[in-house]
């Protein structure tokens, strides 16, 4: 991540203790390869008919947690070294999951997260919120008060830094799909965030795949 920018934490973007949790799943194999702790978010302005979690949308109802106990029953699973962000719309809570994959990201685990944005509106939101802020910085401009209406967009940019792949789009009932991996429409793209940044345009992600071959002497 640019050094330049401010991050969740620093005086630009005061840091969540809590994040609204409509729940968690620590042992999910349906949210990304492996095994993985799918922590699914409360609130979702997309409304998506035909949505899996429809009691995730409102903003209201959701369980308040401490950051700092859900990372502690993360670690405390020894199983899993992947997590998976859900909802709900985790980048409608973008500072409370920047500091949550990002502290992951510290500690080895692998990150993803779904979203019902697109890649390339976020990245843009994060590009102006991230050039205004230094627009304002460079004209002399301190302290939270100054950036307070960019806090959001800087905690997107932060968040996307933060995670490995993107399951990104809305839930498209029409484009449903019981073959798709890890979509739920065939409009969902799997975006490798690290290769799509390097590459300059959108990029997107396949597991590893590996071919057995029978040893000469069999």
């Amino acid at each position: 991540m640019n050094k330049t920018v401010p991050r969740v934490g620093d005086a630009e973007i005061p840091a969540p203790t809590h994040i609204s949790l409509y729940g968690t799943v620590p042992d999910s194999i349906v949210d990304g390869p492996g095994l993985r702790y799918a922590v699914f978010v409360q609130g979702c302005t997309h409304n998506c008919p035909g949505c899996h979690n429809p009691e995730s949308q409102p903003v209201e109802g959701g369980t308040i947690t401490a950051l700092d106990d859900l990372l502690a029953d993360i670690e405390a699973n020894g199983l899993v070294h992947d997590v998976t962000l859900s909802g709900g719309e985790p980048f409608e809570q973008p500072a409370a999951c920047a500091i949550l994959a990002r502290t992951l990201k510290e500690r080895g685990y692998g990150v993803w997260s779904y979203s019902g944005y697109l890649y390339d509106d976020l990245s843009k939101r994060a590009t102006t919120a991230r050039e205004e802020w230094k627009r304002r910085r460079d004209a002399g401009a301190t302290g939270a008060a100054a950036f307070a209406d960019l806090v959001d967009d800087l905690a997107v940019g932060e968040l996307l830094d933060s995670i490995d792949v993107l399951v990104d789009g809305p839930f498209v009932e029409a484009r449903k799909s019981l073959e798709l991996k890890w979509c739920g429409s065939s409009n969902q793209r799997l975006v490798d965030v690290a290769a799509t940044r390097a590459a300059g345009k959108v990029m997107l992600w396949h597991p590893t795949s590996f071919d057995l071959e029978k040893p000469s002497n069999w």
